[in-house]
């Protein structure tokens, strides 16, 4: 299964994306999400699972859950928005990896792109950084990677060019 993943939209869409994320199966939404309108037009482009983020309205927070826990090709997938990375968990995500145990850890809110393994929990942390223009990010960016029989792989970061720019 091929995935897209981005966050923090903060209401921009990137016509890019649709290119990016044309041979993809489904797309993940890290949160901060911004105007619903931007859900609508993904979700009537690919299979969406998404979760809120801080700057998210009642309504998104209504459509969309705090927390994802699912498996996807036996591999185990927590994604949230406020979270951290390896050894800077917050206590309520420390606590919630230490149950689920998931494989694949995604969050957004930082703006800051990161790949980073956790041995001690036998995860792969994942932050696709910010694809709008709002935050202190200089470069908008995306991810797409691969699950096969309970493999991470294939993993691209996509640049979509300077925050603040088209």
């Amino acid at each position: 299964m091929r995935i897209g993943l981005l966050s923090d939209t903060h209401s921009f869409l990137d016509p890019k994306i649709f290119n990016h994320f044309a041979e993809v199966d489904e797309i993940w939404h890290g949160g901060d999400i911004g105007d619903p309108k931007l859900m609508d037009e993904l979700e009537a482009f690919k299979t969406v699972r998404a979760v809120y983020g801080n700057i998210d309205e009642p309504a998104l927070r209504h459509r969309y859950p705090e927390d994802l826990l699912f498996t996807v090709e036996d591999v185990r997938v927590f994604i949230t928005h406020i979270g951290g990375y390896p050894g800077r968990y917050n206590t309520r995500v420390r606590k919630l990896l230490d149950e689920h145990k998931p494989k694949l850890y995604i969050c957004g809110h930082s703006h800051i792109l990161k790949v980073i393994p956790d041995a001690k929990r036998a995860l792969l942390h994942v932050n696709p950084g910010a694809c709008g223009h709002h935050g202190f990010h200089k470069v908008r960016t995306l991810v797409r990677f691969s699950l096969t029989s309970g493999r991470i792989h294939d993993m691209e970061v996509i640049e979509l060019g300077l925050r603040g720019r088209e």
